[in-house]
């Protein structure tokens, strides 16, 4: 796609990143470069111990990020107690969860557990969706850290500006939709709960079978925007508004076109008996309420820290 823009610009100690594509934010994070998430790092790791009710085995990879899972279907199913094994991480630690690895094809050195090399990284994978994506940096201290990796990258004064108010709203649990509808998110450690809310959309309409249905397929494409954005994954269920349970299925083919152009690749698993929308979305990285809500901890505990010293 040659429409895409990578933006990144620091804030504090984090680095923040943004794509565009056609002028549309549609990914959007905040890393922290000291901490990075892990995902696509190599590791030497050794097996701790079988848990067969959770399908894998548990993995000793090194004391600076301690222990991983690695299931049966990706490689634990015949790792016994003790072995030595060359691992990815594939999925970051999330939700109190530590990271999740698989098996690759480097044979393991026997070594001690630890980091061998570190993956690409947000910035990398975003780059790896879009190999000619510009990239362009709002502070001249952030392309300094870019150029030696990404020595295309440019300085843009003032690149993030027009977005600010979009990443803002980024931290609240719900959004205006197209129609007048509101999306409100829930997000739990089982499962991401949005309800639909078309109360303002209800007053203008009729309330007839095809003015919902006409409302919902109207939204589906911001709606499946937002859940990118967001970066929700795992089980995600849509409670859409007004229309009947039996009717909602017919929603189906408009909202699996619209998750189709999600690069995770959700896939819409029916609807269930009450009518929901059944969404399975990979969990890579976590979450961005996730990661906002811990580096607000982050900020605070370290706030309150400073002014503690103070005389």
């Amino acid at each position: 796609m040659n429409d895409a823009l990578i933006l990144a610009s620091a804030t504090g100690n984090l680095l923040r990143l943004a794509l565009l594509e056609a002028g549309t934010l549609v990914e959007y994070t905040l890393i922290d470069p000291a901490q990075p998430d892990g995902v696509g790092d190599q590791y030497e790791g050794r097996v701790l111990a079988r848990a067969s009710a959770m399908g894998g085995v548990f993995v000793d990879l090194g004391s600076s990020t301690g222990t991983g899972f690695l299931p049966d279907s990706a490689g634990g199913k015949t790792a016994t107690e003790g072995d030595a094994l060359s691992l990815r991480i594939t999925r970051a630690a999330q939700g109190g969860k530590g990271p999740r690895v698989a098996t690759t094809s480097i044979p393991p050195q026997g070594g001690k557990p630890g980091l061998r090399a570190r993956g690409p990284g947000p910035l990398g994978a975003l780059r790896a969706l879009h190999p000619h994506a510009p990239i362009h940096a709002d502070q001249y201290a952030v392309l300094a850290t870019l150029r030696p990796t990404y020595p295309d990258a440019t300085y843009q004064a003032a690149c993030f500006a027009a977005l600010e108010d979009e990443i803002a709203a980024l931290a609240e649990p719900q959004c205006p939709l197209p129609g007048g509808a509101i999306a409100h998110f829930s997000p739990t450690p089982a499962l991401t709960a949005i309800d639909i809310d078309a109360a303002a959309a209800t007053a203008a309409r009729a309330r007839k079978t095809e003015s919902q249905a006409q409302l919902n397929r109207g939204l589906i494409p911001e709606l499946t925007r937002q859940i990118r954005l967001r970066n929700f994954g795992g089980a995600i269920l849509i409670d859409f508004a007004g229309m009947k349970a039996t009717a909602r299925p017919a929603l189906g083919p408009d909202l699996a076109t619209a998750l189709a152009r999600d690069p995770q690749h959700p896939k819409l698993l029916g609807f269930t008996a009450l009518g929901f929308a059944e969404i399975r979305r990979p969990r890579i990285r976590a979450p961005l309420h996730e990661i906002l809500a811990h580096h607000h901890t982050t900020h605070h505990h370290t706030t309150q820290h400073h002014e503690a010293r103070q005389p």
